[in-house]
């Protein structure tokens, strides 16, 4: 369902001057999804969306052109989502258990991201460990996993 959200968001913006949360709101339960402001906001961030002027001296919703890879490719996504079997956290460390022989796997899709919040990755065998650069950028990033694997 995250995945549509995004991919209908994307187009939206792409054929709309969206200037607020609310018109994407409205956008998509036109396309009949419907969804809540917060859930609209962490897409854009996953996204990466921005404002920027138009020509009218509006502001409207965009891609940014910095875009950073917080929202890996389907294949990266696939593999995440098949090799991760449990996730937690502790203060600014997050541990991910994989399948066997899968935590480089995990690995190298989070270090693919580029998170702002990430210091580095370590990875053995079947347990990654992610540290972050504040707790709660561990928290944040716990929470977006578990969307994920939903």
């Amino acid at each position: 369902m995250k995945g549509k959200r995004q991919q209908e968001i994307l187009e939206i913006i792409a054929a709309h001057e969206v200037e607020t949360q609310e018109q994407l709101l409205e956008y998509l339960k036109d396309r009949g999804i419907s969804t809540t402001q917060a859930t609209i906001s962490r897409d854009i961030k996953q996204l990466h969306l921005v404002k920027e002027l138009t020509r009218g001296g509006v502001s409207k919703y965009a891609v940014s052109h910095h875009k950073v890879a917080a929202n890996f490719s389907g294949k990266l996504q696939t593999i995440f989502r098949e090799c991760v079997t449990s996730f937690d956290v502790a203060q600014n460390i997050v541990v991910l258990k994989t399948l066997s022989g899968l935590a480089n796997a995990a690995g190298a899709a989070i270090d693919s991201m580029d998170l702002p919040g990430l210091v580095g990755s370590l990875a053995g065998d079947d347990t990654a460990i992610l540290i972050m650069r504040t707790n709660e950028s561990a928290v944040e990033f716990c929470e977006e996993i578990r969307e994920m694997l939903n």
